[in-house]
């Protein structure tokens, strides 16, 4: 755990002979500068390439099990996830040469050089499968393109995770163990929304169970977070980006319940489509304001640290 409460212990009847010092900064300046990513591009880019990484690995599923309607759904909202998620981000860099600039070098230890592969690699198989599937044509060309971007579809949907963990701000850097999880479990929920929104009748069991899996997943590892995390995770609580994962976690259950009791009634199942989309959204916009909000107030920095070398000595 890094955030606990910080302050000198005392032996039982010794009396303080000063106040116990409060933590402030230099002139109650952030010790971190705050990411200079912006609103809605970069949560943006993150809700849909989950969304688009969760939508592939459901429309390889639907193919295979002869699920063909289930199968078009998925795989044209996998390329739109992943063209819209590209926009985003090209917007925020501001040039798209600088995203082409990153494929220059390949760097493992980077998650942005590495999740910029992906992208390069996925986004095209993405929309050669969609292609064929609108089409009809070159089947085997489709079949080939949505089994590579199956393949490559959680990698999409986890990099996110571990690209803003890899980063100094610490309600992201410090939830690095669950945050790829609660990425996964948000891209699949929304994945089996949108399906479950424009699936057919008969077709639309696979999307209700990836969304009911998805929403648990995320749920359970965002909690699980948030205990370990301590004062470090007061930002996911409060202000603006509480707000968003309250909603978010409301959006989620009421999804989940929805879901699973609605398997007869349409409106039943758009509905709950559509709440899981809003809740994985949510999350994402809530995370991204939790990391600045944290960066901006350096006690989410300093505490920690000076817990930690207390622990030592």
């Amino acid at each position: 755990m890094t955030g606990v409460a910080a302050g000198r212990r005392r032996r039982r009847g010794e009396l303080p002979m000063v106040p116990d010092a409060r933590f402030t900064s230099y002139y109650g300046k952030p010790v971190l500068k705050a990411p200079v990513w912006h609103s809605p591009d970069i949560p943006g880019y993150l809700f849909l390439g989950g969304l688009a990484g969760a939508s592939s690995v459901l429309a390889a599923g639907a193919q295979a099990t002869g699920r063909h309607r289930l199968a078009l759904v998925a795989k044209t909202g996998a390329f739109g996830g992943i063209a819209l998620s590209l926009a985003g981000l090209v917007h925020d860099l501001g040039r798209p040469a600088r995203f082409l600039h990153m494929l220059r070098v390949v760097k493992p230890s980077s998650p942005m050089n590495v999740g910029s592969w992906l992208l390069a690699a996925y986004a095209p198989l993405a929309g050669a499968s969609a292609l064929s599937a609108v089409t009809g044509r070159m089947p085997r060309t489709g079949a080939a393109a949505t089994a590579g971007s199956a393949l490559l579809g959680p990698a999409v949907a986890a990099y996110t995770g571990a690209l803003v963990s890899d980063t100094a701000v610490p309600a992201w850097h410090d939830g690095y163990r669950e945050m790829p999880y609660v990425f996964v479990g948000s891209g699949a929920a929304a994945a089996g929304g949108l399906s479950l929104i424009a699936a057919p009748e008969g077709e639309h069991q696979p999307a209700r169970n990836l969304a009911v899996l998805g929403a648990a997943l995320e749920l359970a590892a965002f909690t699980r977070m948030e205990k370990r995390l301590g004062m470090v995770a007061e930002p996911y609580r409060s202000g603006r980006s509480g707000r968003y994962l309250r909603t978010g976690e409301i959006l989620s259950v009421a999804g989940m319940l929805g879901a699973l009791c609605g398997r007869r009634r349409r409106v039943v199942r758009v509905l709950s489509g559509a709440a899981l989309l809003a809740s994985s959204a949510a999350t994402r916009w809530g995370i991204f304001h939790a990391g600045k909000a944290s960066a901006n107030d350096p006690k989410y920095t300093v505490v920690p640290q000076r817990e930690r070398l207390r622990e030592r000595t």
